[in-house]
């Protein structure tokens, strides 16, 4: 029988391998031999990450920290319950661990991964920063820093962060794409030569995709607007063969999410939470959610919570269905049956640590366009702005953007067509709601917002129950981070720049305007 010491390096050595099956196995037999041997519970929570299995990660770290709370064990739990989007959670673990007590610079790291991943990035750039100042030749600690001072709106340090990380590693793709996603190219500033070279020599599509998505922006900085739809569509479509992903799995949602034929408000026992807080943003990705977000939160009484995952993990908690994902059409089904005020004050109660101490507060995750339905009935109060973009504009928008490439919800934005079918149903589902006249519920054009911003903006704010200050048309001087795909847009003046920018490619589109025309979907 070997001794625990050597069963240990051995578990360490297979994880580092990636040998996870032996990882597993010399954990197990430690913990035969010793139960409380805290390190096994970790290392299996770890083992659990790599292979997917968070929830299960999530048990074992807690496990753990029972035996022996650890710094290193506090900031993987954190950074476990952000890779579930559970803000609430990541950003309570990662509070147990300041940035003083800590002095090894990967758990400073894996904390301010961990903050970064629910929008917490002024917070995570601490970590990151004094991660850094211990260690200057690790490029992952270089990009993980730019990216929160991405989001952060410190565009010049982010800019020096990822060309750091790049010649650190070349290769890394990731920074490749980020550097060229800040803009500010010209003919004489681009690494166009510099991506056709990395591009040529890629073994896996996501790094296909990052290097594609580079060369899109750089190309269309220089006009050359067909060239970057070929590319895209070149990385995109080798990324969906690898996929097992059929639109109808997202019709089907839709289906689900239609607004209830008899709605009826709920009997007193199960009627929802009575908060006044929340205000839900929705809508398509790159319709303007986030400028709507920027509006509200600049006002003295509302809060920007970012894009909050706590509305669906609340209604998968409540319906506690077996399918692995939190959005599925079982979930929803399940949830027509279940105590709405349970919903609504599980929502609040989760959202709590998150929010700061005005009285509203903004969750703009688009998709929750799927809940609308459990939200009037677990959120009676709780006001809903449904951003409604042009066709053609909202559909180049989500093919020219690199979303989160292991999220499951993003898949139909990899083929144009696609895109144009999910946005079809999205809209179908818009009118619907709008033929209902829900009192707390408003569609607002995106277009009518930029041309007409003070306008548009009063009677947003007077939809909110918010009184009228102007400061909230100036999003310019919203200092808030922003966590999207928008960091750089929102902080100019709102402009009408984005109307009709699809136009660039009209040729390259002609497929998706026939199918609009041919399904009555405005887009001229």
């Amino acid at each position: 029988m070997k001794n625990i010491q050597n069963l240990h390096q051995l578990a360490q050595q297979a994880l580092n391998n990636r040998d996870y099956v032996k990882a597993h196995a010399y954990c197990v037999e430690i913990i035969q031999q010793e139960p409380q041997h805290a390190d096994s519970y970790f290392l299996l929570g770890m083992v659990n990450v790599e292979v997917g299995q968070i929830q299960k990660a999530i048990a074992l770290i807690h496990k753990a920290i029972e035996i022996s709370s650890s710094l290193e064990y506090l900031s993987h739990l954190s950074k476990c319950y952000a890779l579930q989007g559970k803000k609430t959670e990541a950003v309570r673990y990662a509070n147990l661990v300041s940035v003083e007590k800590v002095n090894n610079p990967l758990t400073l790291d894996t904390l301010g991964v961990a903050l970064s991943r629910v929008g917490s990035h002024i917070q995570a750039l601490e970590y990151f920063e004094k991660a850094l100042s211990l260690t200057n030749n690790n490029p992952a600690f270089y990009y993980n820093f730019a990216v929160s001072c991405k989001f952060a709106g410190l565009f010049a340090k982010a800019r020096e962060a990822f060309e750091q990380a790049i010649k650190l590693k070349p290769n890394y793709a990731q920074a490749h794409f980020a550097l060229s996603d800040l803009g500010g190219i010209t003919q004489q500033n681009n690494h166009i030569e510099r991506l056709e070279v990395a591009s040529r020599q890629i073994d896996h599509p996501d790094d296909g995709l990052h290097y594609g998505h580079a060369l899109a922006k750089e190309y269309e900085a220089l006009g050359l607007y067909e060239q970057a739809f070929q590319i895209l569509n070149q990385v995109k479509q080798a990324k969906l063969c690898s996929l097992n992903y059929d639109i109808s799995q997202d019709v089907a949602l839709f289906a689900a999410s239609q607004p209830n034929t008899n709605r009826q408000p709920p009997v007193a026992k199960t009627r929802g939470s009575d908060s006044h807080a929340p205000i839900f943003v929705v809508g398509m990705p790159r319709s303007g959610t986030t400028l709507v977000e920027r509006i509200l939160s600049n006002h003295t009484q509302v809060d920007s919570c970012g894009e909050l995952q706590d509305f669906g993990v609340a209604v998968k908690e409540v319906t506690n269905t077996a399918s692995a994902k939190i959005l599925d059409v079982e979930t929803l089904t399940a949830a027509q049956n279940i105590d709405m005020r349970q919903l609504g004050e599980r929502y609040i109660e989760r959202t709590k640590a998150v929010r700061g101490q005005a009285e509203r507060f903004v969750d703009k995750l688009p998709f929750n366009f799927f809940y609308i339905n459990l939200i009037l009935d677990a959120l009676p109060n709780a006001k809903i702005v449904w951003v409604q973009r042009n066709a053609m504009d909202t559909c180049i928008g989500n093919f020219r953007q690199l979303f989160s490439i292991n999220s499951p919800y993003y898949a139909y934005a990899y083929d144009l067509q696609n895109i144009g079918m999910f946005y079809q149903q999205f809209y179908r589902l818009g009118q619907a709601w709008s033929e209902k006249n829900v009192k707390n519920l408003l569609v607002l054009n995106y277009e009518q917002l930029v041309k007409q911003p003070e306008e548009e903006v009063k009677s947003l704010l007077d939809f909110c129950k918010l009184d009228w200050q102007p400061q909230c048309i100036q999003v310019e001087n919203n200092q808030a981070p922003v966590s999207t795909a928008s960091k750089v847009q929102v902080r100019e003046k709102i402009n009408t720049r984005s109307i009709g920018r699809w136009q660039k490619f009209r040729k390259s589109t002609l497929e998706l305007q026939a199918y609009f025309k041919q399904h009555a979907i405005p887009f001229e």
